[in-house]
């Protein structure tokens, strides 16, 4: 696979002119009056140490990140960190939106540079792009206009200092866009929450939790088709919990369930996936106020 360790070298072979700086690259797609088309159409995987903003709508072909194919039929933000593989297909796009192309090195020294990692939405699948409305597409459209200005000027001691700040500012407006739509999207994320239960309880009714050990964020994500962190931020605005709460909270109500229908703490244990009786023991002190023992005594009492 192809890597591009240098934004000329990557611009050079997606045809796209050399940069006015060496680690910075915007292109305002609506500046061209008529459909415009990527000069390579179709690519391979490949990867390089670029971030890429873009705001864009597909006409013609498809476009892959990671292992997804990306629907940018509707015109959506799309953002990809250094490393990530990509690849298109007969790509033709629309003369509306924006790209922004960085080298990790470009912001390093700054704020941002610690900062960018936060933004969790770098690290979504494709499928679970940004979905503007127009108000929003305005915002950033605007922001990007600055970026512009500042990026064909003559740069100068300034330059760099205004561009990241307008940068930081872009992504901290496409956080806060994310945010309302997981709000608006609360029927999807109670779905995606009904789900997890039920991936739960298959693995737990197959035997799997005592054969394979508790499953990871990463396997379970794969199996509802979203990525971890999409996963995570879904479920916190949805329960106020992360997806590890949520793991810790289904295995302690099965453990209540198993403990009261006479399974030894051990069993309990074994059977849900703890290497050692001793640390599901100290969860369920944590999760539920009481040890095992405890909580079995006071039922029984009760």
């Amino acid at each position: 696979m192809q890597h591009f360790s240098t934004l000329s070298a990557f611009l050079k072979y997606a045809g796209q002119p050399a940069p006015e700086h060496p680690q910075l690259y915007v292109l305002d797609l609506a500046a061209n009056q008529t459909e415009m088309e990527c000069s390579r159409k179709s690519s391979p995987p490949i990867t390089g140490d670029i971030y890429n903003i873009s705001l864009k709508k597909v006409t013609q072909g498809s476009a892959h990140y990671g292992r997804t194919k990306y629907d940018f039929q509707k015109g959506v933000m799309v953002f990809t960190p250094p490393r990530q593989i990509v690849q298109w297909n007969n790509v033709s796009i629309a003369p509306s939106g924006f790209s922004i192309y960085f080298h990790e090195d470009y912001i390093k020294g700054y704020d941002l540079a610690r900062k960018i990692k936060q933004f969790a939405f770098f690290d979504y699948a494709t499928y679970e792009a940004l979905h503007l409305s127009p108000k929003e597409e305005g915002i950033l459209t605007s922001i990007f206009k600055t970026i512009e200005t500042e990026y064909y000027n003559n740069q100068d001691d300034f330059s760099k200092d205004i561009i990241i700040s307008h940068l930081e500012a872009l992504l901290s407006y496409c956080e806060r866009f994310y945010k309302r739509q997981f709000i608006n999207r609360k029927e999807l994320n109670s779905e995606l929450f009904f789900r997890l239960k039920t991936v739960l309880m298959d693995y737990l009714q197959s035997g799997s939790f005592e054969v394979n050990g508790i499953p990871k964020v990463e396997w379970i994500a794969d199996k509802l088709e979203v990525s971890q962190r999409y996963l995570n931020d879904s479920l916190k605005v949805e329960t106020g919990k992360t997806t590890i709460e949520q793991i810790n909270l289904f295995l302690m109500d099965e453990a209540k369930t198993m403990l009261l229908n006479k399974y030894s703490i051990s069993e309990t244990a074994y059977k849900l996936g703890f290497e050692y009786p001793q640390y599901f023991s100290r969860l369920f002190k944590k999760k539920v106020g009481l040890t095992p023992s405890e909580y079995i005594h006071q039922n029984i009492s009760n």
